[in-house]
């Protein structure tokens, strides 16, 4: 199975959703994600995400015209933006939608940063968990 995230920056939370549907997938399914107007990976994500023992250092931000012809079954949406200019995708993929907070609209000297990060990404790991139960099923 072949699965895209999007998300507006491709810098944050389409990030986390790849890393942890990397985790809870099948290893013959292939996870990519991508922005409609991608900035670099946010630190602060992948910070958090190591909180969890998962590694995104490594992941780079994609733009979505990347995948315009690639052949997917899911696309998965993780904030309003990129479900509002979310491009066609060739043959029969699933769409999938789900806005999750952005954690970078918080000002960066905020003390409690952190924290907001922190629950963005325990909100996707919730939704990836179930997700990956449904469509591998």
């Amino acid at each position: 199975m072949n699965i895209l995230v999007l998300c507006t920056g491709n810098s944050c939370r389409s990030q986390m959703a790849e890393g942890f549907l990397r985790k809870f997938m099948n290893n013959n399914d292939t996870i990519y994600s991508a922005g409609v107007s991608p900035e670099p990976v946010n630190q602060y994500a992948i910070q958090v995400m190591e909180e969890v023992g998962i590694d995104i250092s490594g992941h780079t931000s994609n733009h979505v015209n990347e995948f315009t012809d690639s052949e997917l079954d899911v696309v998965l949406t993780v904030c309003d933006n990129a479900y509002e200019v979310c491009p066609a995708f060739p043959g029969s993929v699933r769409k999938l939608h789900h806005n999750f907070i952005d954690p970078s609209n918080v000002e960066p000297e905020d003390a409690c940063i952190l924290n907001v990060y922190r629950k963005t990404r325990d909100t996707i790991e919730a939704y990836c968990v179930e997700l990956a139960s449904e469509i591998s099923s």
